[in-house]
């Protein structure tokens, strides 16, 4: 007499059928390598290897990081690690969505290579667009230096191991490359802006000189071989403790400094469609950081968040700058919108980094256009 399965054997059939689709996605990615361009917003530890006191290699940074303190600038992920991960969803039926299916990106130099070619982060924290931004802190990777070491990448460890010219230029041309870089160039801005009479460039011309030069950074990196591009707005830096704490304003956010950045946002749109008309084969996204990330702090029950306005870590500076070593964050970082006062939560970067895989409103292209284009 056949015998029905037992719930046992149900839990360890529908184990196996998660455990294989697990491995199903890290083995077919939706992209060959994900590189990574930008501040701390972005940094996952390159500054723990230069001298400069912009760290986040401590304690309670990474305190929800399942690998621990990396030197990301955040309780946990980075909205470029929410776009290379994948993810599994178990209901009544296994529900599988991969981002990018990718491993996190390593920092560019780390000093313990991996050989990996499945990406790199060159992201630094405190450094921008302008070759000075940044340097009152020690040295950090402009957006310059990230260009040089990528296409050291490409010349060190990239051409050795693939089989020939073809095979690299169709890996790069598949590959993504994310770009979320001026923030510290307009902090530096709008220190200058709010003291009127140390104002060297009104806000359209400030915005007009980063624009250019982000434009030449990104055709050299066509040249390069690149051709997949998601860059991301500048963000809500108006809304942060930094500014919040040290100018007075009226509601969550300083708004007259938002609109000064937005004069670089508002000119994203225009110089990313003249690239992708201009460079053959490209395809430029822009990812609306700013749009969204100031939706949620000014309407934080849409999201499920509660205090979008004080850091979850006990920071220094009256709450305005980095955390201070060592103490104890709050209980409830999942319900922050900032993790100290300059920098973002998990909480926020999930929302935009899953949202940006199909939601045309957060990210135009879709990362799944652009992988699929």
């Amino acid at each position: 007499m056949r015998r029905s399965p037992n719930s046992n054997s149900l839990v360890f059939i529908c184990f196996t059928i998660f455990s294989h689709a697990l491995v199903a996605i890290a083995e077919n990615p939706l992209a060959p390598a994900l590189y990574v361009f930008g501040d701390s917003l972005l940094d996952s530890g390159n500054n723990n290897f230069l001298p400069t006191i912009a760290k986040a290699n401590y304690l309670p940074y990474g305190v929800d990081f399942a690998g621990g303190v990396t030197g990301r600038f955040t309780n946990g992920k980075t909205v470029a690690d929410y776009i290379g991960e994948s993810w599994c969803q178990y209901n009544f039926l296994l529900l599988c969505s991969s981002q990018l299916g990718l491993p996190f990106a390593p920092p560019s130099i780390n000093l313990f290579k991996s050989g990996t070619i499945t990406g790199r982060n060159y992201a630094s924290g405190s450094c921008g667009i302008l070759p000075l931004t940044g340097s009152e802190f020690g040295k950090c990777l402009n957006l310059d230096d990230q260009v040089v070491l990528f296409q050291k990448t490409i010349e060190m460890e990239l051409q050795p191991h693939f089989g020939s010219s073809k095979e690299l230029s169709d890996y790069l041309s598949k590959s993504i490359f994310v770009i979320n870089i001026g923030n510290n160039d307009y902090g530096g801005y709008l220190v200058s802006y709010v003291s009127k009479p140390n104002l060297m460039y009104t806000p359209q011309a400030f915005a007009q000189l980063l624009k250019d030069i982000l434009s030449q950074r990104l055709e050299t990196l066509y040249k390069l071989g690149a051709r997949k591009f998601l860059v991301f707005e500048i963000a809500p830096i108006g809304c942060m403790p930094i500014v919040t704490r040290l100018v007075p304003h009226e509601g969550p956010c300083v708004e007259e400094l938002n609109q000064v950045v937005s004069v670089f946002n508002d000119g994203l749109p225009a110089m990313l469609k003249q690239l992708t008309t201009s460079l053959q084969g490209s395809t430029f996204a822009l990812g609306y950081f700013s749009k969204l990330g100031h939706d949620m702090i000014t309407n934080p029950s849409k999201y499920g968040l509660g205090d979008t306005t004080d850091p979850c870590c006990i920071a220094a500076n009256n709450g305005a700058w980095t955390c201070i070593p060592g103490l104890v964050s709050c209980s409830d970082g999942g319900r922050h919108a900032f993790w100290d006062g300059m920098h973002l939560t998990e909480a926020i970067y999930s929302t935009i980094g899953t949202r940006c895989f199909n939601d045309s409103s957060v990210c135009s292209p879709t990362i799944q256009q652009l992988v699929q284009g």
